[in-house]
């Protein structure tokens, strides 16, 4: 009969070996969960950036709203006084038309005044500018409609403001014509400038500025 020996010392080497995978076992457990976390996380930030991207897009789509709001208003208040418009020329008595009176309600600037914030807060409000709606997706849409003059005149002059050139024809797509005391060429009509503000979910935030005449 043959007797198998095992020393002491041998087996203190294996029990001892079992434990050094276990620890290396248990570092790649680890290791393995914190990369699985980061993965999660990493999805989770994509998807978050990709939805508030798309957020953004839709609020900058929003905000043709604003400017055909804008483009009503100017026509809408856009009246004649016989052959003349009451805002053209500073006549006796002086005119009062809405268009050489700043209404920050209303959203209407004569002038564009440089010190006018046009990315604070505080120059959105009901106050400083008007409603352009809100949309299906919840964007709320508001603008601020600024005559591109220099100074805060109640007339309109060359000197001063801008204007465009004279219309072509009857297919002009002017808003407001202009024929009066200042202008050089009949026709022409004054520069304003549309600034829309829409303020969406998850607190977006788009700006769009365009030029109207």
């Amino acid at each position: 009969m043959k007797l198998r020996h095992t020393s002491l010392s041998s087996r203190y080497s294996a029990a001892r070996q079992r434990g050094v995978i276990l620890f290396i076992a248990l570092i790649a457990l680890v290791t393995i969960m914190l990369a699985a976390i980061a993965l999660v996380r990493t999805v989770d930030t994509s998807n978050i950036v990709a939805g508030n991207v798309a957020f953004k897009q839709a609020a900058t789509l929003s905000g043709d709203g604003g400017f055909e709001s804008a483009i009503k208003w100017l026509t809408t208040t856009d009246t004649s006084n016989s052959s003349i418009n009451q805002w053209v020329a500073a006549v006796a008595p002086a005119p009062t038309h809405p268009f050489n009176t700043t209404n920050g309600a209303l959203g209407y600037y004569v002038n564009a005044d440089p010190a006018l914030s046009l990315t604070a807060n505080t120059t959105w409000t009901t106050a400083n500018s008007a409603s352009g709606g809100t949309d299906a997706s919840g964007n709320v849409i508001r603008y601020i409609i600024q005559r591109m003059c220099r100074d805060a005149l109640n007339y309109l002059t060359e000197g001063n403001c801008l204007f465009s050139d004279a219309a072509g024809g009857p297919g002009s797509n002017s808003v407001v014509g202009y024929s009066g005391a200042g202008a050089s060429v009949g026709g022409k009509s004054p520069l304003y400038r549309i600034t829309i503000r829409v303020t969406g979910p998850r607190n977006t935030l788009s700006y769009i500025q365009g030029f109207t005449y």
